[in-house]
């Protein structure tokens, strides 16, 4: 398991790093939080890591995000070939961002502009290509169950393991993913055996932590439990 240095988190948002507290310590608790709710896979992280985190993340989530809605509307879903365009020109748009720290007057967007772009893009490609409605549903189910256990883990403290997201794909891997099999025909099994797979995944790796740290007494007990553990959530850290 190991560490890259980048801006430490404190617990529960109070603000607090190592006894010291104030407007800083509040902004690295809202920066390092920024991040996880991203839930960037290794294709945004790479090009994050290229770009050097020059780009500021907003303006390109928020071209991605009109680009996607742009080309939804125009019914790029039923075209098999063009709907690959989506993921693709969102990732060169919004993936350079991921490795910039999120410390924007209006940067808390780029994260819910993610998911509207991640679920308006499954769901359409989803309906559009004929997949039964309760399977796209399913999918999207697990996706916000995912992203509701990213924010309420870091709530109290607790850093997401990196390989959580690495297994999980990160947004751009899921929209790739799902839009070669729409390419390839094989949208419903991809999406039936992708539901079934990130169900799995993210449930047991939440019971798994539920159970590491969930009999300290409550909130707090798991917080000083992961501080002893050496899993308090730490601002920009990534954990392997």
């Amino acid at each position: 398991m190991t560490a890259h240095a980048r801006e430490p988190l404190p617990p529960g948002g109070t603000g607090e790093i190592g006894g010291a507290t104030g407007g800083a310590a509040d902004g690295a608790i809202v920066r390092g939080r920024l991040l996880a709710f991203r839930d960037d896979g290794a294709l945004a992280s790479a090009l994050g890591h290229l770009a050097r985190g020059r780009p500021s993340p907003l303006p390109g989530t928020l071209a991605a995000l009109a680009v996607t809605a742009a080309l939804l509307i125009t019914g790029v879903g039923q075209q098999r070939v063009a709907a690959l365009l989506v993921p693709l020109a969102v990732v060169a748009l919004a993936g350079p961002g991921a490795g910039r720290p999120h410390g924007g007057r209006f940067d808390w967007l780029v994260p819910p502009g993610i998911r509207l772009i991640e679920y308006g893009y499954l769901a359409a490609l989803g309906f559009a290509q004929g997949v039964a409605a309760p399977l796209v549903y399913v999918l999207l189910a697990v996706l916000a169950y995912h992203h509701y256990d990213i924010v309420y883990r870091t709530r109290q403290g607790l850093r997401p393991p990196e390989r959580l997201f690495r297994a999980g794909l990160g947004w751009d891997g899921r929209m790739l993913l799902v839009a070669f099999a729409g390419l390839s025909g094989l949208l419903p099994f991809a999406c039936a055996a992708l539901a079934v797979y990130l169900g799995v995944l993210f449930a047991g790796e939440s019971v798994a932590t539920w159970a590491r740290y969930g009999h300290g007494g409550g909130d707090g007990g798991m917080r000083r439990d992961a501080r002893g553990r050496g899993d308090v959530l730490t601002g920009d850290l990534e954990e392997e």
